[in-house]
């Protein structure tokens, strides 16, 4: 066995209904100037006014700052973590999806430690500090609540991510009664995403890749399988939410440590340029990565499958293959757009949508196969 490093908030805390116990929970660690990161559209739904509620009923100052938007730029980073050092914050929650949970883990380490954002993209390149945290998901998806990885948009079409085990979380709070009000395509989306982190922290041939990445991964897509169309369907499914709850933060620990390859990098382009919810993005093109993938490395998708469709038989070849067409069956049944072309996207789009993911190199570098700009160009083809 190889050596590898395991990466993960030292707390996580299942707890239906968890937000109103959120001072005992956290109180201590939080201290009595919080600011409460999350979206104006959460805010609407009265759960961050809980939250502030839960912790000024304990004697804290809430400042509550809703500037989170979806793929947030910079500016946003940079704006809240100015915020919490302007209101001189003793700690931090993270209320939302993952672009609430990224803004909030990443301003936390900002504001406590004055780096230049500038300076931190890559991996390690954060300075050690930050403030107090706890991250509390809304979606089932993004598993941001116990990853290392704040991901910004640093231009018009382009991302990059901070990787740095500094923005792991103290706590991660999963409260499954949070996710009950999800509209059907986000609940859809968000959880093909898990899905995805799954199967590529499994797959991914990252050194790091590990024992205990992989055992996280199938946990998750074995709670997920019967899950996912269960919550679709019905959404105030509370044990449907609960297992799609815990598979996304299995999946998100999974792939802290086991990083997420070539879907990630040819969703990317697909969100960046066209505003395409990155769910709905890593749903596009998903079962044609793993179809190039499988066609020299079915092997892994063979072990994972029945995991997912216990029904699915034949050589590894033929199960890899099937397994390619039940995510995309999957997909579909959830009611997600089948082809590149239904968002949006034209087929002159392409060359350059094959260009940005080429940008990628973090992600390529973890696949199961190598991609050319060729290759990426192929695949969007196929996706279209």
């Amino acid at each position: 066995m190889r050596p590898f490093t395991f990466n993960t908030p030292p707390v996580v805390r299942f707890a239906p209904d968890g937000l109103t116990d959120l001072a005992a929970i956290a109180g201590d660690l939080l201290g009595k100037r919080i600011v409460i990161v999350t979206d104006r559209g959460l805010v609407a739904t009265g759960i961050p006014a809980r939250a502030a509620r839960a912790m000024e009923q304990a004697g804290a100052r809430v400042q509550m700052c809703d500037t989170v938007t979806a793929d947030p730029p910079e500016t946003v980073f940079l704006a809240v973590a100015q915020l919490m050092q302007d209101f001189d914050a003793t700690g931090v929650i993270g209320l939302g999806g993952g672009s609430s949970l990224d803004v909030a883990k990443l301003s936390a380490a900002l504001a406590k430690s004055g780096a230049v954002l500038g300076d931190c993209y890559g991996v390690g390149m954060l300075p050690s500090g930050r403030l107090p945290l706890v991250l509390i998901p809304t979606t089932a998806g993004t598993g941001s609540e116990v990853t290392p990885i704040s991901i910004v948009t640093t231009g018009e079409n382009t991302k990059m991510g901070v990787v740095s085990a500094v923005l792991l979380p103290d706590i991660a709070l999963l409260d499954p009664l949070l996710t009950l009000g999800l509209p059907v395509h986000v609940t859809a989306a968000t959880g093909i995403d898990a899905m995805v982190h799954a199967i590529e922290a499994y797959c991914s041939t990252n050194p790091n890749n590990n024992p205990v990445s992989r055992a996280l991964a199938c946990e998750a897509l074995r709670l997920m399988g019967p899950a996912l169309e269960m919550a679709v369907s019905t959404p105030d499914h509370v044990g449907a939410r609960s297992e799609m709850l815990l598979g996304s933060l299995l999946a998100g620990q999974a792939f802290a440590n086991a990083p997420v390859a070539a879907v990630h990098a040819l969703a990317y382009p697909i969100g960046g340029r066209f505003k395409v919810p990155h769910g709905v993005s890593n749903a596009l093109v998903l079962p044609h990565v793993l179809r190039f993938n499988a066609q020299t490395a079915p092997d892994d998708y063979a072990q994972i499958a029945p995991l997912l469709f216990a029904d699915l038989a034949g050589s590894t070849m033929e199960v890899a293959l099937a397994f390619c067409d039940a995510l995309q069956s999957l997909a579909l049944r959830c009611g997600l757009p089948a082809r590149l072309r239904d968002v949006g996207i034209g087929r002159d789009d392409l060359g350059v949508m094959a260009d940005d993911a080429m940008l990628q190199t973090r992600l390529l570098g973890n696949n199961p196969r190598p991609v050319t700009r060729a290759d990426a160009l192929a695949i969007y083809q196929a996706a279209w």
